[in-house]
């Protein structure tokens, strides 16, 4: 890598090698806790670079898919055990990056290499089933095919398990991949990719552009040679994506977003249900698309749980991830700080009432970052946009509500249906609940936020495009069934 004054400057990659950007046209990559901090230089791409990895990808794809699955399995995990020894390097990275707390940021590098190790294991299981023929000296079975060159545009909040979540699968699958990170995770993005360059995977199997959403996430979206595209990011863009695919035949997958209920019913162990909600709704700063947002809770047990959680929540520090007693980080950029800043001031016009947070840290260490206290409203109605829209923030918005059934109307009226959860005791409500909501990952007694990587992921309504991400599921998208005749 060359270096730009003192900091690094990294490269698009594609066709094995990297191309480093001219220093005068290289953009910086800020941390969001020290907004003078540079923690790297990146490319701005051009429709060029997205070309030249394309036709990258292209020529790779034949040897590739030609491979057989354990010894593209063996490329995966030589790229985890590449990851795991850099584990501390990549998670410190993130957080000077992103801000998410150090101990977020190595966990969820953990998980990578976890995703990496499952994914080098599907190289060995069966891809197809023998079907009976209605003829007795033929043989019918089915096998899977490749799509052949995947676009994978992968966001800012999770910069190292959402595109290793992708990633894995479309390569142990047999596709060659052209892929377009965040660029406000670039730098991350990069080291994840050096981890597969050092894994010496061949030249064109994995290219990495490096650049705007108009540039070059379109330019993945309509580009022919393209066979499918696979976006996590904002319900807008992905649906942008999503005509552009479509248009020309393209396979797609879209996940984008939620606005996940948690139920507090009135037998919930209650200090279980605030410690849920925190985590599910606070950690890595709100910044989750499976984050808690609204917090619907039974009368008979309102009062004690509101005054339990704002307890807690107003012990959260709030300050840089690399600080070990921090809590809470930044925001990711300036944009989501403003966009928080924005929803909390909505709350109020819209006569929610403020309960804790709403307001930029006084203390001076943090003026240089983009932070925000916590924030909880309450008397908060349905029809406020503070109960409808992704706020992607440290944001809670409680509901209070009459009756479970209420409670599970207030949690289904939205437009998204990605996660949801509800503490109880009691057999019969949890069994409602699993069977009344509209979501695509209902959780008992646990966070909204969880999320397994063997299991499959994905949504409803608005959420997503119906496919799954994840575990043994993620086949579905990455190849084509292929059903074979053989009479003799």
């Amino acid at each position: 890598m060359m270096t730009k004054a003192t900091e690094q400057v990294y490269g698009n990659y594609y066709n094995g090698a990297w191309y480093m950007p001219q220093q005068d046209a290289a953009q910086k990559s800020i941390n969001p806790a020290h907004r003078n901090e540079v923690v790297g230089w990146l490319p701005q791409a051009t429709s060029d670079d997205l070309e030249e990895a394309v036709q990258s990808a292209v020529n790779a794809k034949q040897a590739w898919r030609k491979l057989a699955g354990v010894e593209r399995g063996n490329y995966l995990f030589k790229v985890a055990n590449i990851l795991e020894a850099r584990l501390d390097e990549v998670a410190e990275t993130m957080t000077r990056e992103m801000g998410k707390t150090f101990p977020e940021a190595k966990g969820e590098t953990s998980r990578g290499i976890a995703i990496l190790r499952y994914y080098a294991g599907e190289g060995m299981r069966k891809v197809g089933d023998v079907i009976p023929a209605s003829d007795a000296e033929a043989l019918m079975f089915t096998t899977r095919t490749p799509l052949g060159v995947v676009g994978v545009i992968s966001p800012w909040n999770f910069p190292v398990a959402i595109p290793i979540w992708k990633i894995a699968p479309a390569l142990i699958y047999g596709n060659t991949i052209v892929w377009k990170p965040a660029t406000e995770t670039g730098v991350t993005a990069a080291k994840i990719m050096e981890c597969f360059h050092d894994a010496m995977l061949p030249a064109g199997v994995l290219n990495m552009v490096i650049g705007s959403g108009a540039t070059i996430g379109q330019g993945i979206a309509e580009h022919r040679q393209i066979d499918g595209v696979s976006f996590t990011g904002s319900n807008n863009v992905g649906k942008q994506v999503g005509q552009a695919a479509l248009a020309r035949g393209a396979k797609y997958q879209l996940e984008m977003g939620g606005k996940n209920p948690i139920i507090i019913a009135n037998d919930a162990d209650i200090d279980l249900a605030v410690e849920a909600t925190i985590s599910g709704g606070l950690k890595s700063t709100g910044q989750k698309c499976t984050a808690t947002s609204k917090v619907i809770v039974e009368k008979g047990i309102y009062d004690e749980f509101k005054q339990k959680l704002v307890e807690k929540v107003e012990q959260l520090k709030v300050g840089d991830g690399m600080d070990a007693t921090t809590w809470l980080g930044p925001c990711a950029n300036e944009n989501q700080h403003k966009t928080v800043l924005h929803y909390i001031e909505q709350g109020k016009k819209e006569g929610a009432t403020l309960l804790v947070g709403g307001v930029v840290p006084t203390d001076e260490s943090l003026q240089d970052g983009f932070f925000v206290q916590p924030t909880i409203f309450e008397h908060v109605t349905l029809d406020m946009k503070i109960a409808k829209e992704e706020i992607f923030g440290p944001f809670l918005a409680l509901i209070r509500v009459a009756s479970f059934d209420e409670a599970i109307q207030a949690a289904n009226d939205s437009e998204f249906g990605l996660s949801a959860s509800i503490y109880t005791q009691n057999i019969s409500r949890m069994l409602s609940f699993i069977h009344d909501m509209e979501a695509g990952m209902v959780r008992v007694n646990a966070e909204t936020a969880g999320v397994e990587l063997q299991a499959p992921f994905g949504g409803m309504k608005q959420s997503s495009s119906h496919s799954r991400e994840q575990g043994q599921a993620a086949i579905e998208f990455y190849t084509a069934i292929k059903t074979v005749y053989i009479k003799g």
